[in-house]
């Protein structure tokens, strides 16, 4: 096992909310007391600060990418990984060198494991040592800049503990309703939590003008100055051509129009894009405009419609698609991304999603789309109710194959689209698609 190996088995020691729901964990006291203990390492580098349900992991990279195109070292930090735990504190590039995380955790875990006091004696949780692993892996990078973005919520979120330059809130659905709310308006307040004094803040077009009111209220009393993008952008179009998609937007904070090609797909990249592109302007403001260009060009995420055409093993699958939606909203757009991709050509369909998702409304979203449909649990290391999907599934009047086995599913769902040749989309979890990409890895 290599350093990394064993620090992820060290953590596995610790309460992981990303696996196991309870209410009462969700303070900043702990992180607090973690970061004094090692001089306040988040401290080291100005950062970006990203919230909200749907797209912060995309805005977080595009910023990541757009300010390492402007020849800064960045640090970027996100969730979940797919395939390795380094995926969530890296470089827009890729990893550190192995020397920075061996140094880190060489100077992390004695420090922990020599703690015999906590705030309140509550237990550290495993989320708030990765985001303290972050900090010092940043710190011991020389990072120039951060991006951070948010793992739950806002407000109470281990990562709420920095003070950004600037802030971005990405769109808000009804998403960990037990944790946030149990409204858009509820969970927009927690989201809202991370906006500062005084720090500006760029906010994604929302559903409602109630949520939008959150926000400019909460950046009212923080004399933040607050951004829609929606006020800031125009003329915003977007094509796809040879799996790629060009966008197109206009603003008066830019020189000139912003328009490049992207392999992040789908229709919400767009507002993704203009976000990324108008909070590095916001803190550069003299960043030429094709320095933007190019690195929202390199900007990629695993298991975010990642297409991966003939996939190792099973060549007669013309693309594999990987997409970790998990909300009917993003559910849709990859649909609708799908579609324009692939126009009527067959496709199969492997699902899986965890136990607070919203099935009876997702199931309806797959009815004349699919040739088939494979239905199953995302792992082992989220909860699911495979017999809730099964009856979502009914109730939509689909035709369905459905098994807890998600292993033995997996390898049926690519058998007989290689059989049949036809795509396979893979969608519903970020849990799904990490087991499907460790099955590959085996292919």
């Amino acid at each position: 096992m290599n350093a990394i190996e064993v620090f992820q088995d060290w953590l596995d020691d610790y309460l992981n909310f990303e696996q196991l729901p309870q209410k009462d964990i969700f303070w900043l006291d702990t992180i607090d007391y973690l970061c004094k203990r090692f001089d306040n390492p988040q401290d080291f580098a100005p950062c970006v600060h990203v919230a909200g349900s749907k797209g912060k992991g995309s805005v977080s990279k595009m910023i990541a990418c757009i300010l390492e195109e402007a020849g800064y070292n960045v640090g970027l930090y996100s969730s979940p990984h797919i395939s390795d735990f380094r995926e969530r504190i890296c470089k827009p590039s890729g990893f550190f060198d192995e020397k920075i995380y061996e140094q880190t955790i060489k100077e992390m875990v004695p420090n922990i494991e020599s703690i015999l006091t906590l705030p309140a004696d509550r237990a550290i949780t495993w989320f708030e040592l990765v985001t303290l692993f972050a900090f010092l892996c940043f710190k011991n990078a020389n990072v120039d800049w951060s991006v951070f973005e948010v793992g739950l919520g806002g407000r109470l979120d281990a990562t709420n503990i920095i003070r950004p330059r600037l802030c971005c809130i990405t769109q808000i659905e009804l998403e960990h309703t037990e944790f946030l709310g149990d409204t858009l308006e509820k969970i927009a307040a927690e989201k809202a939590g991370i906006i500062k004094n005084c720090t500006p803040v760029i906010v994604a077009q929302q559903q409602t003008q109630s949520v939008k009111r959150v926000f400019s209220e909460k950046a009212f009393t923080r004399h933040a100055p607050c951004y829609f993008v929606e006020d800031l952008i125009k003329n915003a179009s977007y094509s796809f051509k040879n799996k790629k998609m060009n966008i197109h937007f206009e603003s008066e904070i830019f020189n000139r129009p912003i328009d490049t090609n992207m392999s992040m797909l789908g229709k919400m990249q767009i507002q993704n894009a203009a976000m990324a592109a108008i909070a590095v302007r916001k803190i550069l403001p003299n960043l030429d405009e094709s320095i933007i260009e190019k690195g929202l060009s390199k900007a990629k995420l695993p298991g975010r419609f990642e297409i991966i055409e003939k996939p190792k093993g099973y060549k007669e699958i013309p693309n594999l698609i990987l997409d970790g939606a998990h909300t009917y909203n993003s559910i849709k757009v990859t649909i609708d991304t799908l579609n324009k991709i692939l126009g009527e050509n067959k496709v199969n369909l492997l699902f899986a999603c965890a136990i607070d998702k919203d099935i009876e409304d997702i199931a309806g979203l797959f009815k004349y789309r699919f040739n088939k449909i494979y239905v199953t649990r995302p792992g082992d290391k989220k909860q699911s109710d495979i017999n809730r999907e099964k009856n979502a599934m009914k109730e939509a009047g689909l035709d369905f194959s459905a098994d807890a086995d998600y292993k033995m599913m997996i390898k049926k769902a690519f058998e007989e689209s290689a059989e049949q040749g036809v795509t396979l989309l893979v969608t519903g979890s970020f849990y799904l698609v990490a087991e499907v990409v460790d099955f590959m890895k085996n292919a």
